[in-house]
């Protein structure tokens, strides 16, 4: 029996052992990492969808306001500035800061259509304004959803033996979609319809909440 060819086909048999239990560690955690990966940009997208709603609305607002107050320059512009602003933002940080200048536009519109009942009294700019709201209550849950995909991806690349397979494969650490803390508050403004329209405008100074990208 030849014992000395055992001695080396034992060490080739355990370093194969070690290859093949590489290999399918490796491809079990980038499947994961694949999968938390699609988790994060399903999400995303459903932000960006209510937000490109909001986004769409703005500008039967704006129409809708200048029939009543065409001499609120200031406002009017503001929104119409903001709107562009946020059409050219991309990541979810630069998007958040774009969607907070239109936020705070809008908060200034709230307080700007106190001094104009007819407008505050007008169907169409009623709906408008309700529309706004439901779509910023979708964006909260979004958001929310989408924060914690990114918290299950982040994490999973933080632990071993992800952050090693992260650094090889390019799986970058992915944004929260950030709120500021003012934005969580949730005064309600009645339109004189006898509904409560609800925003996260808490006073001229304190944007909504959202982000998302959005086509010209």
């Amino acid at each position: 029996m030849n014992f000395k060819g055992k001695g080396c086909l034992i060490p080739l048999i355990i370093v194969i052992a070690v290859v093949l239990i590489l290999i399918a560690l490796f491809a079990g955690n980038y499947n994961k990492f694949v999968a938390a990966d699609e988790a994060v940009n399903r999400e995303w997208s459903k932000i960006d969808v209510q937000l490109q709603r909001r986004y769409d609305l703005i500008p039967n607002l704006v129409r809708t306001v200048e029939g009543y107050a065409a001499h609120e320059k200031e406002v009017i512009q503001a929104i119409a500035d903001a709107r562009a602003a946020l059409g050219g933002a991309r990541t979810p940080d630069e998007l958040a800061q774009a969607d907070q200048q239109l936020s705070g536009a809008l908060g200034r519109l709230l307080v700007v259509v106190e001094n104009y009942p007819t407008l505050k009294a007008d169907a169409q700019f009623t709906q408008l304004m309700d529309e706004l709201a439901g779509t910023e209550n979708r964006i909260a849950v979004a958001r929310n959803d989408y924060n914690t995909a990114v918290a299950s991806y982040n994490n999973m690349r933080r632990r071993f033996p992800g952050n090693l397979l992260a650094g090889m494969m390019g799986f970058e650490t992915r944004e929260y979609f950030e709120t500021t803390p003012e934005s969580r508050t949730n005064p309600e403004v009645d339109f004189g319809t006898g509904n409560n329209t609800s925003f996260n405008v808490p006073n001229r100074e304190a944007p909504w909440a959202g982000a998302g990208t959005f086509g010209t």
